[in-house]
């Protein structure tokens, strides 16, 4: 149970200090706030998280991911290899441009795309693989790749979890077509809310730049069909200063999470593994619980930590996919992304956590027991 002068320590803080409100008042009071200068730094300062790819702010990390699918010409009569354990914008953005979704399972360390999946999930009308690195640890971007070339697929990094993850030293972002982050609140780091697409191809930045703006790179004179999907100057300034602390927030918290993996000793309780190779930058530690769950989660709440299901439903059984699918008589075997969403809990692991925290957390964990 937690002390009477002890606070619950939440699942998740997000940070806006003095320096993010200097920030945000100082481009009110420029008076320039949409599609500015702040935008262009941005987008310039956050490049060299992505091996210098060209970079595209938009007003959310869904907003990347529908304007990338769109950019790349995906749409009706297309599909799209999705996980189904991931929040649903994954497999919103495909269906928003008219493309179907085909899931595919995870594997069970990382949580991400299996491979093994995917390769059996393509068909003729295959046009893309979109991995997710879940939770902030990299998709096997280097299996998945050689696949993709193999059968000719784009692929669509969806990386709103994962600022400045890697796997073998190549930063998420940089190895697809197009990468896709997301600056909500409690991301890694944030810009109040918006987005950015990361892609190696000119041409193609070019299409997500019009895509953004009306369709428009010079005003009114319209090129193509777009939307207004930019991200403001306030957002792109807070952004900017969240950037400059990602590093060290991103070492935060993976000595957080070293410490909890050094520490809880539960049985029942299995913290996450880091594939060979890879660089997680914990937007969640997840565990795996086997036994009562629920009693786990209301243990951890009395004890005053915080903790999260992310996500108790895979996608595939939401109703926008589940009754389609119902119809339609089409099922999907994904034993491993089922496990999953009936194990997973995720224990607090931000860069605000204390050393009283982190020993908070881990006695809670620890004292289970009999709860599993």
């Amino acid at each position: 149970m937690t002390s009477i002068n002890e606070q619950p320590i939440p699942a998740a803080r997000p940070v806006i200090g003095e320096d993010e409100i200097e920030a945000a008042v100082r481009v009110l009071r420029s008076g320039r706030v949409v599609q500015g200068p702040e935008v262009a730094a941005f987008e310039e300062g956050f490049s060299r998280l992505v091996d210098g790819r060209h970079c595209v702010a938009v007003n959310s990390g869904t907003s990347a991911l529908h304007l990338l699918l769109l950019a790349l010409g995906i749409g009706p009569g297309d599909e799209v290899i999705v996980p189904s354990f991931s929040f649903a914008a994954s497999a919103n953005a495909v269906r928003l441009v008219g493309a179907d979704v085909v899931f595919a399972d995870i594997e069970p360390g990382s949580f991400n795309l299996s491979p093994a999946a995917v390769e059996a999930a393509i068909t003729p009308r295959t046009a893309a693989i979109m991995p997710v690195h879940l939770y902030g640890h990299p998709a096997a971007m280097d299996r998945l790749m050689p696949i993709a070339e193999k059968h000719g697929l784009a692929v669509v990094e969806d990386a709103c979890q994962a600022h400045a993850a890697a796997l073998n030293g190549t930063p998420v972002g940089a190895f697809g077509s197009g990468g896709t982050f997301s600056f909500y609140p409690t991301k890694n780091m944030h810009s109040l809310e918006g987005g950015m697409v990361s892609t190696a191809d000119a041409e193609l930045a070019r299409t997500l730049r019009l895509l953004r703006n009306q369709g428009m790179e010079q005003r009114y004179a319209n090129e193509i069909v777009g939307a207004n999907m930019r991200m403001t100057d306030v957002s792109a300034a807070v952004g900017r200063v969240q950037l400059g602390k990602l590093d060290g927030w991103t070492e935060q918290r993976r000595a957080n999470a070293a410490h909890l993996d050094a520490h809880i000793t539960a049985p029942g309780v299995t913290t996450p593994p880091v594939a060979e190779g890879a660089r997680h930058v914990y937007h969640q530690y997840t565990v795996r619980i086997q036994g009562d769950r629920d009693a786990a989660m209301a243990h951890l709440t009395e004890a005053g930590v915080g903790n999260a299901v992310y996500y108790p439903t895979p996608i595939h059984r939401l109703k926008p996919y589940w009754e389609p699918d119902q119809k339609a008589g089409r099922t999907w075997d994904l034993p491993e992304t089922e496990k999953a969403a009936a194990e997973v809990v995720s224990l607090p692991v931000h860069p605000s956590l204390t050393r009283n925290d982190l020993e908070r957390i881990v006695t809670a964990v620890n004292s289970l027991g009999e709860k599993l």
